[in-house]
């Protein structure tokens, strides 16, 4: 909103003209996500405490875990605010990869929303059943999917871009809103699974939050997307704005999330997070790079899939329990050992990622 603003003003001053990067506008959008973060978040935790918004632990899990009932949760709900008003604030609200963004990120924090009330406030241990949440969660996506199909300009809008390879890229057609589905999905659901330990899934976001940023500010400009051997998508620069404020509002929560955490994001944090990493991932065209940055994700996925694939197949558990974090708990391993080697693991994946743009 404030482009706006500064666009009818450059015609008394040219100081104004500065707005127009995107830079600029990208780091007044962290800057403004983390002190938005910073100032609301001690208040959110008291207001979240007084009403007995804490989290309920399960007994079947690790016994370390118990000490954490009682800790407020829906803090996601911190970082959904500091996205949306810092986007509003400093994005240029006429470009529709923005709306797309933030309209999938809030149509996920919602669902979210729903699951974390009906367990915290409701007490109800089920939350949103399964089905139900994967079913508006698949509304959402589908929507989102089919709108960026139908709404595309160019048809390397719809393919399909392998890394390392130069000018390698395949055609989907149709495809493209199938793969978007399960991409904006999928990751959404990893993400959570991820959100386990405290601060366990906040930073890994926020790396690869920002690493899809880099490639948004890339193929947004058509000189470095030429260098690069990049698709050139004209407006995806603007998805910088929506990186920036991710990293802010999630180092700004991390503050109250590192261990021993003052809060938990919860459904309504994870679920929104994930699809929004998912969403931008595919609007430059990097589901596979993705796939690469976001490793740590991928990996409690599929512990997950296989832990409940064997049992049902054998009768036998794979790991002590899923997700695999959980299974490096019950080895011995103390939390913030587990939390700090995960994160390492993928700044590694992102750089890896990163590598991606010039290893062609």
């Amino acid at each position: 909103m404030l482009l706006l603003l500064a666009e009818y003003l450059e015609q008394f001053h040219s100081v104004f003209n500065v707005f127009q990067y995107l830079t600029f506008r990208g780091i007044l959008g962290v800057l403004t996500s983390l002190v938005f973060a910073f100032v609301f978040g001690p208040i959110m935790i008291r207001k979240l405490s007084y009403y007995q918004i804490g989290q309920a632990i399960r007994d079947d899990g690790p016994k370390s875990h118990l000490s954490k009932s009682g800790t407020p949760t829906m803090g996601g709900a911190l970082i959904l605010g500091s996205i949306i008003i810092s986007t509003l604030l400093w994005a240029d609200v006429r470009n529709r990869y923005v709306w797309v963004v933030l309209l999938v990120t809030l149509a996920f924090g919602v669902v979210g929303w729903v699951d974390d009330y009906r367990k915290v406030v409701e007490k109800n241990p089920r939350g949103l059943p399964a089905r139900w949440k994967l079913f508006w969660q698949s509304i959402a996506g589908a929507i989102a999917a089919l709108y960026l199909y139908y709404s595309g300009v160019s048809p390397v809008e719809t393919e399909l871009i392998v890394p390392f390879f130069k000018d390698v890229s395949i055609g989907l057609g149709w495809f493209f809103v199938v793969l978007t589905f399960f991409v904006i999905v999928g990751t959404s659901n990893a993400v959570n699974l991820t959100d386990g330990l405290d601060g366990l899934a906040i930073l890994p976001t926020v790396l690869v939050g920002g690493a899809l940023g880099v490639f948004a500010y890339l193929s947004g400009n058509i000189k470095f997307a030429e260098y690069l051997h990049i698709p050139y998508l004209p407006g995806a620069g603007e998805l910088v704005v929506i990186s920036a404020a991710l990293v802010g509002a999630g180092i700004g929560f991390l503050w109250f999330n590192t261990y021993p955490a003052q809060v938990f994001m919860g459904d309504v944090g994870a679920l929104s997070l994930g699809a929004t990493l998912g969403v931008m991932a595919v609007i430059v065209r990097q589901e596979i790079v993705l796939f690469i940055m976001g490793g740590v994700f991928v990996m409690e996925t599929v512990s997950v899939i296989l832990q409940v694939a064997s049992f049902k197949l054998t009768g036998k558990r794979i790991f002590r329990m899923a997700p695999i974090h959980h299974h490096f708990e019950l080895k011995g391993w103390a939390e913030p050992k587990i939390i700090v080697r995960f994160w390492i693991i993928t700044v590694i994946l992102v750089l890896v990622g990163l590598s991606t743009l010039k290893l062609r």
